[in-house]
């Protein structure tokens, strides 16, 4: 039911103005009245502050006054009911309060693999099979070290792929590996053969070093098939390579041998990275470069002492046939060995007397 009511209005004009309602307007609050609750809390939050400040001054102070709960290792929950090795995981039992990735991962990816379900040979088990194969290696890891995170998420990024191409009915095969990283693994091995028995490399016999070598390959080896095992990775183990093993050695030597024989490998010279220290010969990308802005002292394996670089020194060459000598300046000293002439502007009046020669013969005179 409706209720009837007035409506009260209000014209405001010239200098009165009409009331709504009787009784006396409020007062302001006077200045002996209590502050506002703002100020109230403001002003109790900067006691309590000047309060824990005297007691940290004093040594007295426990985080637990502030109702700051301290820091606790996290509990770990395993997976305790008892799963065969190779079988499936039971999913009925009841899941624990909080994630924890160990007791979901568990049990599933030893099932996973004696199944075979990585392995292309299951593709006609497939009810949604087609005839579309999708194949791909794994990036091989070097066995210098253990993976980083880069590695996990290439590995990640591939294993979502492989498996999406499965969903799709793809006779799919990831093939994994590792790689022998040449002279790096070398390196690593005289580090840990210095620093475990004091022995450096010229210590052993070629024979014995390549047992240490082949010996830090199968324990690096095997903790980087176990990481991918742990990343969850869909690869087919059946088919695992690495890469100096004897059928992909003859691989790469059979490959080198066709590309000799049609002339696209070739004997020539040319300047290659020596390192004294190594006593090999290394590729570009194993040479660090470093600007040097004046004479610096460096570090160079084999010598006790630091070696300085980055000085021009000058040394002159005698002219074969003239009467004179030719200054050449140069950072790198070493390469004087194997100079055979040097080329001068023909307009520079040093060397007027042979400006008729592009290249000017020199002599080298090496004691």
């Amino acid at each position: 039911m409706w209720r009837a009511g007035r409506v009260l209005t209000a014209r405001l004009g010239g200098r009165g103005a009409a009331r709504l309602c009787s009784g006396t307007l409020p007062k302001p609050p006077s200045s002996t009245s209590s502050p506002p609750l703002s100020s109230r809390l403001q002003a109790q939050k900067q006691r309590r502050r000047r309060e824990r400040e005297a007691a940290i001054l004093s040594g007295q102070h426990s985080p637990a006054e502030d109702g700051v709960l301290g820091w606790s290792e996290k509990q770990r929950i395993q997976y305790t009911a008892h799963t065969a090795p190779g079988t499936k995981k039971d999913t009925s039992l009841p899941l624990p309060p909080s994630y924890s990735p160990e007791y979901v991962e568990s049990s599933w990816y030893q099932w996973w693999e004696k199944e075979g379900f990585f392995s292309p040979e299951q593709h006609e088990r497939l009810p949604h099979a087609v005839d579309q194969t999708f194949s791909l290696c794994i990036p091989p890891p070097n066995v210098t070290g253990s993976l980083h995170l880069g590695h996990a998420l290439t590995v990640a990024v591939e294993d979502a792929l492989v498996r999406w191409r499965r969903m799709q009915g793809h006779r799919v095969l990831w093939v994994p590996g590792c790689d022998h990283a040449g002279i790096a693994t070398q390196t690593v091995v005289e580090r840990r053969l210095l620093s475990e028995g004091g022995r450096r490399r010229q210590d052993f016999t070629r024979q014995e070093f390549l047992r240490e070598v082949w010996k830090w390959k199968n324990e690096r080896g095997e903790e980087i098939y176990q990481q991918l095992r742990s990343l969850g990775a869909s690869l087919d183990w059946s088919r695992a390579c690495f890469t100096m093993d004897p059928a992909f050695s003859r691989a790469v030597s059979e490959a080198f041998v066709r590309l000799a024989d049609s002339g696209r490998i070739y004997r020539s010279e040319a300047l290659v990275n020596w390192s004294c220290a190594l006593e090999s010969a290394i590729s570009d990308i194993e040479v660090d470069s470093k600007d040097l802005r004046g004479p610096t002292l460096l570090s160079v394996p084999g010598y006790d002492n630091k070696v300085e670089f980055g000085t021009m020194l000058t040394f002159a060459y005698a002219i074969e046939g003239h009467d004179g000598e030719v200054a050449v300046s140069t950072t790198r000293p070493e390469t004087m060995l194997g100079d055979v002439a040097v080329a001068v502007h023909p307009e520079d009046p040093r060397y007027q007397a042979s400006a008729s020669l592009m290249e000017v013969l020199i002599r080298l005179r090496i004691e």
